[in-house]
């Protein structure tokens, strides 16, 4: 947070040591992350929580809130992937935004965005990590539209920050609820008295935190924002999709655990969005040409994968966190050696027109094939440790035909995964070159990076410099080993399991069985990809393709449903509203406002101001009255 106020009020006396200065605070964030694991390390699992309240925020009678944090092994997990990666990614923005004339303020964002995150994830309360959350989501709308002299720049941005709203309103309804059902917002006041409430409040509290979920993880109905955040700089491609952003729904369920597990539904409708945007995604993955919204799909799929692992309770919820740090290294390096490639290629993303890179960028290949087989579960890689577990925990799934269907799920994932990220591997640096000029001086106002321009020119592909590819590298070690050294004697399990519970799954079948069922499919998804990509020529122009085809280049249409059902149902009802607005609301106004002035102005007739009317009046009513006084005595 320093960083952020010092790079974004400084001004441009700080240019040319902003990035510096950013890089230097994100790694001494870093550090004082390092030095407070080992101290949590020489504690007992059971007293390595740390709590400090700094002061009260809101004191007031009834309502108390704090600013308070909590340091735990989940916290401490993300602790060290967001200050880690996010340190990584900084030292390789140096020589990527090298050539902008905006790169101080660009590193006051990436300062802004880490610590957000670091406020979300170490806050105590629930009220606290909504403020952490909403600058998240504020850090990513200036990132995503950095390049706001891109048209489609500035409307992804929007687009990201609308879209996200949405779940942000689920989040602060299921705080409202917590208030008035529990007296409080803090985690362990809230997550311990889930036992003595209703299941139909925890239900709709978990369904609001699913929706806040879904909104900044990117899942089925609110994904449709994280292709168009492809428009910002490659770095933060990396940071949104890789460590930080995108995670952030996976640790709001993770730590809210107590409550889905006392509100099954909930809990099935968490597996449910899982499983089908790890389906979504990777389809959508299979059938981009742009290198970045490749990846883009497949980290949705990748965070459906721990969505789905979440939503299993007790026996997926160390997988899912597992698994999110190992794809904070396979995807961060992935999406770093697409940066790596574009800056080699005239800052080119269409793959089409790749072909044949290894030749010329040994180290990107290098890190970026480690990554690629890393993320398709390779045997002995670090995916292979957390997706298969996530594979035999779905296949655990209630013991019954739930456990099939989503076992089978993840397994059909796993095969489509090898294929769209072989399909990436081979059209980038196999085959034939298929290089072709950089776009005409028009177009080249919507490419990377703003300062320089290759208009008219022939790529002449050549590795990065170091501040770039030495980020990659250690990415790379982290994709190779860390999977093992997690889940070798259930280590990162045991380490989480005093904060998230852990139970070792029973699946349907034995685990050698799903074992192979999943390199089955993992060589058939990557052997299709070889005889559709590998033994032909991969033409610069795409084909027509199937009708699937089509519709995954629109991501399966998702943006064409939410303008028919949101965006036009939206207008229908803003119309209908309107109508009954002025028919009804006004129309019972007005028509009573209109009856008394009628009547109003039919009793003033008889105020005439004749004396003879007057008297006419007078007559007719002591006619009255005598008639009424006769019929009385008559009666």
């Amino acid at each position: 947070m320093l960083g952020a106020a010092v790079l974004l009020c400084g001004g441009r006396r700080l240019d040319g040591s902003g990035h510096w200065l950013g890089t230097l605070l994100a790694a001494a964030s870093f550090v004082v992350g390092a030095v407070l694991f080992v101290d949590m390390l020489g504690k007992g699992a059971e007293e390595r929580a740390l709590h400090q309240k700094l002061f009260s925020w809101i004191p007031v009678e009834g309502f108390q809130a704090d600013i308070a944090f909590q340091l735990d092994q989940l916290s401490m997990t993300f602790v060290l992937l967001i200050t880690g990666v996010g340190t990584l990614i900084h030292i390789y923005s140096i020589g990527y935004m090298e050539h902008d004339e905006r790169r101080r303020r660009f590193f006051g964002y990436l300062n802004l965005f880490l610590a957000a995150m670091l406020l979300l994830v170490v806050a105590d309360n629930y009220l606290l990590l909504y403020v952490g959350w909403e600058g998240v989501g504020l850090a990513s709308y200036l990132l995503i539209g950095f390049w706001q002299h891109k048209p489609s720049a500035a409307t992804a941005a929007k687009k990201a920050f609308l879209v996200n709203r949405v779940g942000d309103m689920g989040l602060s309804i299921a705080i409202m609820l917590m208030f008035t059902t529990f007296g409080t917002f803090a985690f362990g006041p809230v997550l311990a008295a889930t036992e003595e409430t209703s299941e139909g409040m925890l239900t709709a509290i978990g369904l609001m935190l699913l929706l806040a979920a879904c909104g900044k993880s990117a899942q089925v109905p609110l994904q449709s924002w994280l292709g168009d955040a492809m428009e910002g700089p490659t770095p933060v491609s990396a940071l949104i999709h890789a460590a930080t952003m995108v995670t952030a729904g996976v640790y709001l369920i993770v730590r809210s655990g107590a409550i889905f597990n006392a509100a099954p539904d909930a809990q099935l409708a968490v597996v449910i969005v899982g499983a089908v945007t790890l389906l979504f995604g990777a389809i959508v993955g299979c059938a981009k040409d742009d290198i970045k919204k490749a990846l883009a799909g497949s980290t949705m799929s990748q965070i459906g994968y721990m969505v789905l692992a979440a939503g299993l309770g007790p026996i997926g919820y160390a997988f899912a966190i597992m698994h999110l740090v190992t794809h904070g290294f396979f995807k961060a390096g992935l999406f770093l050696g697409a940066g790596s490639v574009m800056h080699g290629m005239n800052d080119e993303v269409d793959m089409r027109k790749y072909g044949g890179l290894r030749k010329y960028m040994p180290i990107t290949f290098v890190t970026f094939g480690l990554g690629y087989l890393a993320i398709i579960g390779f045997p002995g890689l670090s995916g292979f440790w957390s997706k298969d577990k996530i594979i035999e925990a779905a296949f655990a799934y209630d013991d019954g035909i739930r456990g099939w269907i989503f076992g089978g799920v993840a397994l059909l994932g796993a095969g489509i995964t090898a294929f769209y990220m072989t399909r990436v591997m081979i059209m980038t640096f196999f085959g034939e070159k298929r290089w072709q000029p950089a776009p005409d001086a028009d177009k080249a106002a919507s490419a990377e990076p703003a300062a320089e321009s290759h208009a008219g020119e022939m790529p002449h592909p050549h590795e990065s410099p170091r501040s770039m590819t030495i980020p990659m590298i250690v990415l790379a070690f982290g994709s190779v080993f860390a999977g093992a050294f997690f889940s070798i004697g259930d280590r990162f399990a045991n380490w989480l399991a005093p904060v998230t519970e852990f139970e070792h799954p029973h699946p349907v079948i034995s685990v050698p069985a799903i074992t192979t069922a999943t390199m089955v499919v993992l060589l058939a998804g990557a052997l299709i990809a070889y005889l559709m990509y590998g033994r032909r020529p991969v033409p610069v122009t795409a084909p027509r393709g199937s009708l699937l085809t089509r519709a995954a280049r629109r991501d399966l249409l998702q943006d064409d449903f939410n303008h028919v059902v949101l965006v036009r149902g939206g207008e229908h009802l803003t119309r209908s509203l309107v109508y009954v607005d002025h028919s009804l609301v006004d129309g019972v106004v007005n028509g009573t406002a209109a009856s008394f002035g009628g009547l109003s102005g039919r009793l003033r007739k008889l105020q005439n101001g004749y004396a003879r009317s007057y008297a006419v009046s007078m007559f007719g009513g002591t006619a009255i009255l005598i008639a009424a006084t006769l019929l009385m005595r008559a009666v």
